[in-house]
C-alpha cells in the first residue's frame, strides 16, 4: 500500500506516532499482550489505541476507516475486525492492565506530565448496554433510568491529567474500588508522607476508607462531610471564639474529629461558617487527615478538585462515555488503551499550541486526525507524510518537520518498530 502511495483525509493520525515513539507505547504494548513485536497482537492493541484517539467507540466498517491511510499507521494491511479485537482484549486480565497504567504512569510522571501535589479521586457513571443485572440511575431527573457501570478515576488537578482509573462489577461501591485506585496512583507517584493530598467527595466520607488512606498510605485527605443532623449540631455547638473571621461572611474553625462518639480523635474538622449573624450562619465541614491551614484548604485546594469533572467532560469520548460489555478483561483493556491515546494526545497538543487544549477530544479528532487531507509515499528508509492545506498546523509545522533529527536530538530511535523500522517525516504543500 505504501508502494502504491495512500491518499485520504485521515492522515492526521500519522502525526500521533512520534508521540507515540516519545512514549515508549510499543514496548509497553508489547508487554502488555505478552507478544514478541513480529506478532499480530501488538499491532492490534496499536490500533485499539488509536481507535481511541479518533473516539470510535461502535464498529468499526471498512468504508469508513480503510484507504485512508489509517491501517497503516498501524503497521496493518487490514482493518481488524470487531470479533478479532475482542479476542485479543479477552486475553488481557485486569491485572495485565493494571500494569499497563502504572508503567505508562511512570513514563508520564518522568515527562512531567503530573505535578502530583492535588489528587482528585472521583466516580465516572457510564451508560451501559450490558444485558446484565446492573443498578439502574437517572442521568437528569427527567429521564428514565438506565443500567450504569461506574469507573474509578485518580486526576491530577492541576494539569488535569488522568493518573490512573479502575473500574468493577456492578455491586462494587466507592469505599471497595478506592484502595485499588490509590495503590495504583501510590506506585507511580512513589510519594513522600504528606507530600500528595487528595481531594474527595462525601462518597469517600466513611470510617474504613479514612482510616485505610490516613494509616496504609502515604497520603493526606481533604473531604467534605455529609450534611447530617448530628454534625449540624455539632457545629452550631463550637464556640464563637473558635472560628477565625478571613473576610465579611466567612469564618473558620479547626476542631479534632474521630468516628464514634468516643475513643480517639486522630482527625481535623474544618467547619467553614457563612453569614455575619447570628439567625443566618450557615456550615460546611471537611474532614482532614492532617492538621492544615483552614482557609487555604477551603479555597485555594479543595475548589480544584472540580478540574476531575473538566476532565470528563473534555476527554470522556475517548473510551469514558458509554460502556458496553460488562467482560471485566475487556472493560479494563479498553479503559486502558484510552488512557495511552490520551497521554499521546496531550503531547501533541502541546506542539499544536494553545488553541487546541479548549477543545473536547471529539473537536480535536475531528479538525485534526480527520480533518488533514493529504498522501503517503517512501523514499528511500522514510515515509513522507504531505499535507496540503493544513491551516491547524500552519503556525506549528516547523515543530514536526525533520522529525527523524528532532528525536535523535532527544535521544529517541527514529525508527518505527510497528511499521517495520521505517522512520517518519512531514511536509506541507
Amino acid at each position: 500500500m505504501l508502494a502504491d502511495k495512500v491518499s485520504g483525509t485521515m492522515v492526521g493520525v500519522w502525526l500521533l506516532i512520534p508521540e507515540l515513539l516519545r512514549l515508549g507505547v510499543w514496548d509497553l504494548l508489547c508487554g502488555w499482550t505478552g507478544a514478541l513485536g513480529r506478532e499480530i497482537k501488538p499491532r492490534l492493541a496499536m490500533q485499539k489505541v488509536t481507535e481511541a484517539a479518533l473516539c470510535l467507540t461502535r464498529l468499526r466498517p471498512n468504508n469508513s476507516l480503510s484507504q485512508k491511510g489509517f491501517e497503516v499507521a498501524n503497521g496493518l494491511p487490514y482493518i481488524a475486525t470487531d470479533r478479532a479485537m475482542y479476542d485479543m482484549l479477552e486475553t488481557r486480565t485486569v491485572d495485565d492492565s493494571r500494569r499497563l497504567q502504572i508503567a505508562l504512569g511512570r513514563v508520564r510522571r518522568a515527562s512531567g506530565h503530573f505535578v502530583g501535589k492535588l489528587l482528585g479521586v472521583d466516580p465516572h457513571p457510564m451508560p451501559s448496554s450490558s444485558k446484565r443485572q446492573m443498578p439502574r440511575r437517572r442521568p437528569k431527573p427527567e429521564q428514565r433510568a438506565v443500567k450504569v457501570s461506574r469507573s474509578f478515576f485518580c486526576i491530577d488537578t492541576e494539569t488535569q491529567q488522568p493518573i490512573c482509573s479502575t473500574l468493577g462489577s456492578s455491586a462494587r461501591a466507592v469505599p471497595q474500588a478506592t484502595p485499588e485506585l490509590l495503590e495504583m496512583a501510590e506506585a507511580i507517584l512513589d510519594p513522600q508522607p504528606g507530600e500528595s493530598l487528595l481531594l474527595a467527595d462525601s462518597e469517600h466520607f466513611g470510617n474504613e476508607l479514612v482510616g485505610y488512606v490516613h494509616n496504609r498510605t502515604p497520603f493526606d485527605l481533604l473531604v467534605p462531610m455529609p450534611s447530617y443532623p448530628c454534625y449540624r449540631r455539632q457545629a452550631r455547638q463550637i464556640p464563637p471564639e473558635a472560628f477565625v473571621s478571613h473576610w465579611v461572611g466567612m469564618a473558620a474553625a479547626k476542631v479534632p474529629f474521630g468516628f464514634g462518639k468516643r475513643g480517639p480523635r486522630p482527625y481535623t474538622r474544618i467547619v467553614q461558617r457563612t453569614g455575619e449573624r447570628q439567625d443566618q450562619f450557615r456550615f460546611k465541614s471537611f474532614l482532614s487527615t492532617c492538621d492544615r491551614d483552614a482557609i487555604n484548604a477551603l479555597t485555594l485546594e479543595y475548589p480544584k478538585r472540580w478540574h476531575a469533572e473538566e476532565f470528563f467532560n473534555r476527554s470522556q469520548d475517548l473510551g469514558w462515555k458509554k460502556a458496553g460489555t460488562m467482560n471485566l478483561n475487556v472493560r479494563y483493556a479498553q479503559m486502558t488503551a484510552a488512557l495511552v491515546a490520551q497521554a499521546a494526545c496531550c503531547q501533541l497538543r502541546t506542539r499544536l499550541g494553545e488553541e487546541t487544549h479548549n477543545w473536547n477530544a471529539k473537536h480535536f479528532a475531528d479538525a485534526i486526525f480527520r480533518g488533514l487531507d493529504g498522501d503517503i509515499r517512501v523514499s528511500g528508509d522514510t515515509i513522507l507524510v504531505t499535507y496540503y492545506n493544513a491551516q491547524p498546523l500552519a503556525e506549528n509545522a516547523r515543530k514536526f518537520r525533520n522529525t527523524p533529527a528532532q528525536l535523535e536530538a532527544e535521544g529517541i530511535d527514529p525508527r518505527i518498530p510497528w511499521l517495520y523500522n521505517f522512520k517518519l517525516d512531514f511536509r506541507f504543500k
